[in-house]
C-alpha cells in the first residue's frame, strides 16, 4: 500500500513543472514551498489514525491527468445547478475559470472575481490568507493542491459592506479521468455579511479526482454563512479542506451536504483567533451502494467565550460506509467556551455502517461542553404507525428517511437549494 501511495504521489507532482509562472511573484513562492513540502509529504493510509476508516487505495491505482484547458459545456447542462437566488456566480470547468459562464460582481467594497482577474492590484487582499489559513506543513493533499494553484475563486468583502445576495461558486468536473485542484480564498471584512455556497458537480459519470481547498478568512463582527455541496460522479474522488479563521465576535455558520463519489473526505477545521465568536456547522452524508463519505472536523477554541454548536448526520443504504470525527479543542484560557456535538447517524440495510468519533479535549476549567453520538435504524413503532394507515413498506422507509435528512437540508435556507436537494434525497432514497 505504501508503495501504491508513494508512486500516486509522485504522478500527482510530475507535470507541476510545467505550470506557467504567474504574475504574481509571491504565488510563485507560494507554490514553489508547497511543492517541496508535498514533496517532503507522503500520502495517507489506514495506517494512520485519522484515515484508519478511509483506504484510499482504489484512488492510489489511478493514473490522473491534469486539465490543460476546460471541457467544452454547453451553458444549458448547467441548468440545473445554478442558483437563481445568487447575485453572483463563478463557474470552473475542469478546475479552470470559465468567465463567459461566470457572473462577476464588483462594487464599492466588494470583489467577486477570480484570483488572475483579480491581479490588478487587489490581490494583496487575499496574500495574507491564500496559503496561510489552509495549512499545508503536514497536509499532504492541500500541499499538492497549492502546488498546482494557479488561480481561484475569490471573494473579498469590504469593511461594514454586505451583499445581499448570495455568491455561488461553482465547479464542474466536464472530463472523465481528469484531476482538478479547485481553490478558493473568502475575506469578510469587519462587520460585513455574505453568503457564499461552494457547490461541486459532474456533467459525466466516470471516475476522476478533485483536491479541493477553501479558505475563508472572517473579520472582528463579520458574519458569514456558508452552504457546501458535493454532488460529483458516483464513481468519482473528492478530497476537500475547508479551513476558517474567525476574529473577535465573528459568526460562521455552515452546511456541508455529501452526496456524490466513490469515496469522499472533507476536512473542516476552525479556529478562533479572537473571543466572542458563534459557529453552527451542519453537516448531512447521504449515501449508498459502495460509497464512503468521510468527514473530519476540528473546532479550535483558543479564546474565551466561544460557542459552537455542531449537528452532523449520516445516512447509509446498501454497503455504504459513513466516517464521522468531530473534534473539539478547548485551549488554556479560553474560559466560558460554550460548545455542544451531535452526530446521529442512520443505517437502511444490514451491510451499511459508520464509524463516529466526537472528541473532547478540554484544557479550560470553565466551560460548558458536551457531545454525543447514535447510530440506529428506522424506528418499528413508527414505521408500524405509518403502515396501519395504508402507506406501503417503500413509501414508509422513504418519508421516515427524508424527515431525518430535512433537518440539516432545511438550515441552508435558499428556497432553489432547498427545493433540489429534497427532490435528490427523495430519488435516493426510493433508489
Amino acid at each position: 500500500m505504501e508503495t501504491s501511495a508513494s508512486g500516486y504521489l509522485q504522478r500527482s507532482l510530475q507535470d507541476q513543472s510545467q505550470l506557467p509562472a504567474s504574475p504574481l511573484s509571491w504565488l510563485n513562492r507560494l507554490r514553489g514551498e508547497a511543492l517541496e513540502r508535498a514533496n517532503a509529504l507522503r500520502l495517507p493510509t489506514t495506517r494512520d489514525e485519522n484515515w484508519r476508516f478511509t483506504d484510499l487505495s482504489p484512488l492510489y491505482q489511478n493514473a490522473f491527468e491534469v486539465v490543460r484547458a476546460p471541457g467544452t459545456v454547453d451553458p444549458a447542462s448547467l441548468e440545473a445547478y445554478l442558483v437563481p437566488e445568487a447575485g453572483a456566480r463563478l463557474v470552473f470547468v475542469d478546475g479552470i475559470y470559465v468567465p463567459e459562464l461566470s457572473l462577476t460582481l464588483s462594487e464599492h467594497g466588494v470583489e467577486v472575481s477570480s484570483l488572475v482577474r483579480e491581479a490588478n492590484g487587489h490581490e494583496f487582499v487575499v496574500r495574507d490568507s491564500l496559503g496561510q489559513i489552509a495549512g499545508y506543513s503536514d497536509e499532504v493533499f492541500a500541499a499538492v493542491n497549492t502546488a498546482w494553484l494557479h488561480d481561484a475563486a475569490v471573494i473579498r468583502v469590504g469593511r461594514d459592506a454586505a451583499i445581499a445576495s448570495p455568491v455561488h461558486l461553482l465547479f464542474v468536473s466536464s472530463t472523465p479521468s481528469a484531476v482538478t485542484y479547485p481553490r478558493a480564498v473568502v475575506v469578510v471584512g469587519r462587520g460585513s455579511r455574505c453568503t457564499v455556497i461552494e457547490d461541486y458537480v459532474a456533467l459525466h459519470a466516470g471516475s476522476g479526482l478533485t483536491n479541493a481547498v477553501c479558505e475563508i478568512d472572517i473579520a472582528e463582527g463579520a458574519q458569514l454563512r456558508h452552504v457546501r455541496l458535493q454532488r460529483e460522479s458516483g464513481a468519482a474522488f473528492h478530497i476537500g479542506t475547508c479551513a476558517v479563521r474567525c476574529a473577535r465576535d465573528a459568526r460562521y455558520a455552515a452546511v456541508n451536504v455529501a452526496m456524490g463519489a466513490r469515496i469522499s473526505r472533507i476536512n473542516h477545521n476552525l479556529l478562533q483567533a479572537g473571543s466572542g465568536t458563534d459557529w453552527e456547522l451542519d453537516g448531512l452524508a447521504l449515501i449508498s451502494g459502495r460509497q464512503l463519505a468521510d468527514t473530519h472536523s476540528l473546532l479550535d477554541h483558543a479564546h474565551p467565550q466561544g460557542r459552537s454548536r455542531q449537528l452532523h448526520k449520516c445516512i447509509a443504504g446498501g454497503a455504504a460506509h459513513a466516517v464521522f470525527n468531530g473534534r473539539i479543542l478547548v485551549r488554556p484560557g479560553a474560559q466560558r467556551t460554550d460548545s455542544s456535538q451531535q452526530s446521529r447517524n442512520l443505517l437502511l440495510s444490514q451491510r451499511a455502517h459508520v464509524d463516529t468519533k466526537p472528541q473532547l479535549e478540554i484544557f479550560a476549567d470553565d466551560v460548558k461542553c458536551a457531545h454525543g453520538a447514535t447510530v440506529g435504524q428506522l424506528d418499528p413503532e413508527q414505521m408500524f404507525y405509518l403502515r396501519s394507515r395504508g402507506m406501503s413498506q417503500a413509501a414508509v422507509m422513504n418519508l421516515l428517511t427524508f424527515a431525518f435528512a430535512a433537518e440539516v437540508i432545511e438550515r441552508i435556507g435558499i428556497v432553489s437549494l432547498v427545493t433540489r436537494l429534497r427532490d435528490l434525497v427523495i430519488r435516493q432514497t426510493q433508489g
